[in-house]
């Protein structure tokens, strides 16, 4: 699985990516599990194959990194990656997401 150099992914592509509800779905479970989870075992109200798209489309911004453990596919953020190229910029977002989640959005 190719993971882009966060130092060649643009603001843009970032934004672009966190502007859909369901991919800051992705991320904020994944900040609130606390740990790397594998695909199957995300909550969303789309199709496992829609979510392969997203999960490709934070992949390609650097927002996370993707590997396998036997046959499952994980998932985990690169937050420590994403604070150095784009300073708060996923903090920003997770509080957001915790916002949103709690006026009962996605």
């Amino acid at each position: 699985m190719d993971h882009p150099d966060l130092a060649l992914v643009s603001l843009q592509q970032v934004l672009e990516a966190l502007v859909d509800p369901v991919r800051r779905m992705v991320v904020a479970q994944l900040v609130r599990k606390g740990e790397d989870m594998s695909c199957g075992t995300f909550e969303a109200p789309v199709a496992l194959s829609t979510l392969t798209h997203h999960f490709n489309v934070l992949r390609e911004a650097g927002v996370i990194r993707q590997y396998y453990v036997g046959t499952m596919k994980m998932n985990t953020l690169r937050t420590g990656e994403m604070e150095e190229r784009f300073p708060g910029l996923l903090p920003a977002v997770i509080a957001a997401c915790v916002t949103e989640s709690g006026a009962g959005a996605a």
